[in-house]
């Protein structure tokens, strides 16, 4: 299908955007970047469409980050998110777009989703409340997307991967994810010859990783092959422990000093882990990248790259 389509993908310089333009070789692929484009705007989004005239719409764009950054700023991310996803899948049905592959988050499930989380559970209660306001307003695109296909016949899908890690992910410390944040807190320690490590939470939350390559292969086989109204996981289906998940990465760059836990700062959602049986399913996707692997892959361009990051 995206064969020499024209297809837009919003957020394509960012992390899991650039690979998956990467991974969209045979498609002519429009990539509106922010200083153009301001995605919260109306009218910059008739604009963007005016521009491209895509066929398809990928929408990566959001605004995210860790723990921290979503407790920091939990009203802009809900605005800037719910927005942004509102405002394009309007007009890419206005502009008459032939398909919206629209992209959500984990941080949609309730907090206390049994595992592994099931697409049917995804209304059985509230988000983890850290990051509800970012998860809820991802959300929205679902129904906005079942109800326009319901009155439009409007071809939307809706993906949720969990969490993603890899090559070009966000290491600032500020705002970065849990993996990015270990690699560069364990390496600068490393480094500084530092005796220890302070991570937030008590390190017995779990959560599943999805390495960025895959995330991009999975939604370019979504695109490809899913016309469904059904929300679909994606993921690696694989269970850590974030205690287990740090003695990994720090062995990895091998720092020996001791890592504290801060039980004051929040943990998050107790546990995270998919059913990932519904991709496979529906368009043959299964993660190919052990966690053991990406992570080597993960570091190594930590390290190779960290003066320009």
């Amino acid at each position: 299908m995206l064969k020499d389509r024209r297809v837009l993908v919003t957020g394509g310089a960012g992390f899991l955007g650039s690979h998956l333009v990467e991974h969209l070789e045979e498609a002519d692929v429009f990539v509106p970047r922010s200083r153009d484009y301001d995605l919260v705007q109306k009218d910059d989004i008739e604009r963007l469409f005016r521009d491209a005239k895509p066929s398809v719409v990928v929408h990566l764009a959001a605004v995210v980050g860790g723990i921290g950054a979503n407790m920091k700023s939990p009203g802009e991310f809900f605005y800037k998110n719910l927005m942004m996803g509102t405002q394009l899948m309007e007009q890419a049905r206005l502009s008459s777009v032939e398909k919206f592959v629209a992209v959500g988050t984990v941080c949609s499930y309730p907090k206390f989703t049994p595992v592994p989380f099931r697409e049917e559970d995804l209304w059985k209660g509230y988000p983890e409340e850290t990051n509800a306001p970012y998860g809820l307003a991802k959300k929205m695109m679902l129904v906005q997307s079942q109800s326009y296909r319901q009155q439009y016949g409007f071809n939307s899908i809706f993906l949720m991967p969990v969490n993603l890690y890899g090559p070009r992910d966000n290491f600032d410390l500020e705002s970065s994810h849990v993996i990015p944040a270990m690699v560069r807190k364990f390496h600068t320690a490393k480094q500084g010859d530092e005796d220890s490590v302070t991570l937030w939470g008590d390190g017995s939350p779990t959560r599943e990783f999805l390495y960025v390559k895959d995330a991009a292969e999975a939604i370019a086989l979504a695109a490809e092959r899913y016309n469904g109204a059904e929300p679909v996981n994606l993921g690696s289906g694989d269970e850590i422990s974030i205690k287990e998940l740090a003695n990994i990465i720090s062995s990895k760059l091998k720092y020996e000093g001791k890592i504290i836990w801060d039980s004051s700062k929040p943990n998050g959602q107790p546990r995270r882990r998919l059913d990932t049986s519904r991709a496979e399913s529906y368009f043959g996707f299964r993660a190919r990248t052990s966690l053991d692997e990406g992570l080597d892959r993960t570091i190594e361009y930590f390290i190779e790259n960290k003066g320009s990051i």
